[in-house]
């Protein structure tokens, strides 16, 4: 993802923000971007964290540069980031960052920034810990936060930065322009639900995790389609076999989930979302009982992914819920 032409052609507030700052040397030493479902903060959040850091500035990162390319990499020592989109963030973690940043830049530039992506996922002893060092940052210190749902944030966290929001691309505009590059229709609809940027889109329509996750859903389907004995024989032995991971299990779960939705959607003649599909869900509205209570399952059951139980459990549980009476 180019993410300097995504802010010009589609964010130009934000763009235009952070470029009068660089300019005029105005720089806020905290920064949080808000964006719904799908929109790429954490990409964008790096740029910005690029742009400080950049050897050719002009005034954003070229993207080009060899300290870009270490951001890009994960070599940059004194760029930090935090993912509470893998998981909840702890208080361990927050205070082992402050500590790090109480440190000497390890860098030449003196330079530091830490990026805390999606930060209503820490838990409040975290949020209590990162309260007081946005109070009084060091010289040189930036903190970049990005979060997808402002009414979780404390107003104290707010209130100590500069809030910037990334606009949500109308969904329909993302697919045409997804398909445009060569994304495939079904690829550019289920993965708009996910990614707000078309080429982010093209990007994970070719990864492993993400046509792993297609596979197993659409072999689900199909064999719901027949009844649930061969379901929960492909699923304990094919769809398992495909999903190795938490990313897989995630985006697995959540193509069922927006499956469901639009098989309750056909069931009650609505006009469906994942239309390269409606073949399959007309069958399925058709053939399923309790669509909306096992939709609910499937959302439940989603959660538990993050608590670490085995995947092969996980996808024993899904099968007991569809097969219910």
């Amino acid at each position: 993802m180019k993410v300097s032409t995504f802010l010009k052609d589609k964010q130009p507030i934000i763009y235009r923000t952070f470029s009068n700052a660089i300019r005029k040397n105005q720089v806020t030493h905290s920064y949080l971007l808000l964006g719904e479902a799908g929109t790429p903060l954490l990409e964008v959040a790096k740029y910005l964290a690029k742009s400080l850091l950049c050897d050719h500035p002009s005034p954003l990162a070229d993207e080009t540069c060899l300290t870009c390319t270490r951001v890009d990499k994960g070599e940059y020592a004194d760029l930090l980031i935090i993912d509470g989109e893998v998981e909840t963030i702890k208080k361990e973690q927050i205070t082992e960052l402050v500590s790090d940043f109480q440190a000497t830049p390890l860098e030449a530039k003196g330079v530091m920034i830490y990026i805390i992506n999606i930060v209503e996922s820490m838990t409040v002893e975290a949020i209590n810990s990162l309260l007081k060092f946005l109070e009084e940052p060091s010289p040189n210190t930036f903190a970049i936060l990005t979060s997808r749902n402002e009414s979780k944030i404390l107003p104290t966290i707010i209130s100590r930065c500069q809030t910037m929001r990334l606009k949500l691309i109308p969904r329909y505009e993302v697919v045409e322009e997804a398909i445009s590059t060569g994304v495939s229709q079904k690829d550019a609809e289920i993965l708009s639900y996910f990614y707000n940027d078309a080429s982010l889109i093209k990007e994970k329509a070719d990864s492993k995790a993400y046509q792993n996750a297609k596979d197993a859903m659409e072999l689900t389907l199909e064999k719901l389609a027949i009844d649930f004995p061969t379901t929960r024989y492909y699923i304990e032995k094919e769809v398992s076999a495909l999903l190795g991971d938490k990313e897989k299990m995630r985006l697995y779960f959540d193509m069922l989930s927006l499956s469901f939705q639009d098989i309750e959607r056909c069931k009650v003649g609505d006009q469906v979302v994942l239309t390269s599909y409606e073949k399959e869900f007309n069958l399925l509205s058709k053939k399923l009982p309790h669509i909306e209570s096992s939709l609910l399952d499937i959302m439940q059951i989603r959660g538990e992914i993050e608590l670490n139980i085995n995947s092969t459990l996980i996808l024993s549980h899904l099968v007991t819920r569809l097969s219910k009476e």
